[in-house]
Parts: structure tokens; C-alpha cells; sequence
């Protein structure tokens, strides 16, 4: 019997540890309570993060870092920070090119005397600036500019013989330009004289020839052939000469006599050049020829009604 009752009684103490552990047992996690308190946080967090944008949005310069303790109660903002892209926002420094040069002659034989086309180029740009500095501003009508070196080509430069009406050596430019947009042809001879300009003659016309011929002088070229005619008969010896004008694409050859002898002519884009050296007195003119390809003649200035054959 007393084996019986205890294994009753432990029988009864196994059921009684089995229901207290069974009550003991901790309750499951509150997840939905969790999930909401979870979501309120991340609300906040979103909304104080939002405010801090839109204080950034109205700052006009920098960029500025958060800081805080991790659970979203104190978020300040800190001093501020460079900003990477200030430098972008920096105004570059505009760079100052060179001014463009004009073109040089088709032959060497057209820069003279020991002229180089940098020096010639230095005159041609003086000549333009006292021709925009001497225009009168109170003129009616649009100004007369000449350009930019860097248009033109220089045909000729060679020393220049002072006399009686411009005393004072120098040397002359000459060049020419033609319009992109319309067949007109711009042409300068200038005299510069102790790195100042003494005298400057412009022309501008079409490229359509007055006297109707292959060849047309230019109207002007007197300039660079002759002396003052107060010194008619007193000219300074020996002068340095030269000769210009407009030749037509079928002008193969020009010849220029002045003086007792012949020079050829350099043909350069639609024009012909022509230089020498006079050592003694002359009355007229430079005795003007040209031919074809095929050896013809197609110009002789002694037919030319248009052109002066003695001197003033």
C-alpha cells in the first residue's frame, strides 16, 4: 500500500509542475503595438527631415551637415560646409587672343627693302586705327570702317621717298580686301613715317573694270611712282618705285617699263605688282603690257584712254 501512495503523490507533484510551468510561461511578443510605434517614429523622423531640406532649399550658398543622437529628438543643423560646387559658379577669366595678322604677299619679291611682314602687318594696323580715330563723329550717315587687319592681304611694302608736299622718309603698305558677301574690293596705301602715319588713300569699287579691258591700273597707283610734282625736275635719287592694279584670271604676264627698264610683274589673286629703282628723272608714266596664256597681248596702257601717261 505505501508503494501505492507514493507513486500517487508523485504523480500529483508532476501534474502540479507541469501547470505551473505552463502558467509561468512569458505572453508572445506585442508585435502589432511594435509595428505602430515603429511607424509614428518614422513619420517624425520624415517630417523633421523634410523641415531641414527646405532650410536648405532657402540658403543661398553651402551645404550644410546633420548631426544628432541617433533617435531623432535633437537633429540641428551645423555650421556650413564649402560647397563643392563653388568653384563652377566662379566667373573664368576671359582669355585674351592674339589679334589675327593679315596675309602676306603671293611672291617675296612684293615685301621690299628689308620690310618683313611683321612689320608690314604693324603698319597696316596702325593705318586702321588712325583711319577709325580720325573719322569725324558728328558726320551724317554710316562710318566708312575699313576693318580688321586680319581681313586684308598685303600686296606691297617698300621704302618711301620724302619730298617737297610729305618731307621725311618712310616705307608704304599696300593691301587689299575683298567682301565676302558682295564682289567689292577694298584697297590702302599707306605711307607711315617715323612709326606714325603720314598719309593714308582708300578705294572701294566692284570688281567690274571701268576701262572694259583684262587689266585696269589702279587710279591711284601714282602714290607709289611719282614725286611731288613741286619737285618736277628735282626728284630725290634714287627712288624706289612701284606700280599696282587689277588683272583679269586670263592675264598670264605683265610687264611694267618705267624709266629705261622692264619689270615683271607678280601676279597675286587679281592683281599685279610691280617695283623698281629710278636713277634719274623721268616724265612719264610706267609704260604698262599684258598677255595671255597663250603669249597674246590683251592690254597695252598706250591704248588705255583711261590712264595718265606722263607725269603732272
Amino acid at each position: 500500500m505505501g508503494n501505492e501512495h507514493g507513486r500517487d503523490f508523485e504523480a500529483q507533484v508532476r501534474d502540479m509542475l507541469a501547470e505551473y510551468a505552463y502558467t509561468i510561461q512569458p505572453p508572445s511578443a506585442p508585435y502589432p503595438e511594435i509595428l505602430r510605434k515603429g511607424a509614428i517614429e518614422r513619420r517624425r523622423r520624415v517630417a523633421a527631415a523634410g523641415a531641414v531640406l527646405v532650410a536648405l532649399a532657402a540658403a543661398p550658398v553651402g551645404a550644410y551637415a546633420l548631426s544628432g543622437n541617433g533617435d531623432g529628438k535633437n537633429v540641428n543643423t551645423a555650421a556650413p560646409l564649402p560647397s563643392a560646387s563653388a568653384s563652377l559658379r566662379t566667373t573664368p577669366t576671359p582669355v585674351q587672343l592674339p589679334p589675327i595678322r593679315p596675309t602676306g604677299p603671293a611672291t617675296p619679291g612684293q615685301l621690299l627693302d628689308g620690310i618683313t611682314l611683321a612689320r608690314a602687318s604693324d603698319g597696316l594696323e596702325k593705318c586702321l586705327a588712325w583711319d577709325r580715330e580720325t573719322q569725324d563723329p558728328s558726320a551724317k550717315g554710316p562710318r566708312n570702317d575699313l576693318g580688321v587687319a586680319g581681313r586684308y592681304r598685303i600686296i606691297l611694302a617698300m621704302n618711301s621717298t620724302g619730298d617737297s608736299n610729305t618731307p621725311g622718309d618712310g616705307f608704304f603698305v599696300v593691301a587689299v580686301k575683298e567682301q565676302r558677301m558682295k564682289p567689292q574690293v577694298t584697297r590702302l596705301i599707306c605711307n607711315i613715317k617715323d612709326g606714325k602715319v603720314a598719309n593714308l588713300n582708300t578705294s572701294m569699287g566692284s570688281k567690274v573694270f571701268d576701262n572694259g579691258g583684262q587689266v585696269m591700273p589702279d587710279i591711284n597707283g601714282g602714290k607709289l611712282y611719282q614725286q611731288s610734282f613741286i619737285d618736277r625736275g628735282n626728284w630725290k635719287l634714287p627712288f624706289r618705285w612701284g606700280t599696282i592694279g587689277q588683272v583679269k584670271p586670263s592675264v598670264a604676264r605683265v610687264t611694267v617699263s618705267y624709266g629705261g627698264s622692264t619689270s615683271e610683274a607678280a601676279l597675286d589673286h587679281g592683281w599685279f605688282v610691280a617695283s623698281g629703282t629710278l636713277n634719274k628723272q623721268v616724265t612719264l608714266a610706267p609704260h604698262i603690257k599684258a598677255y595671255d596664256r597663250a603669249g597674246k597681248s590683251v592690254y597695252d596702257s598706250d591704248n588705255d584712254a583711261g590712264y595718265e601717261k606722263t607725269l603732272p
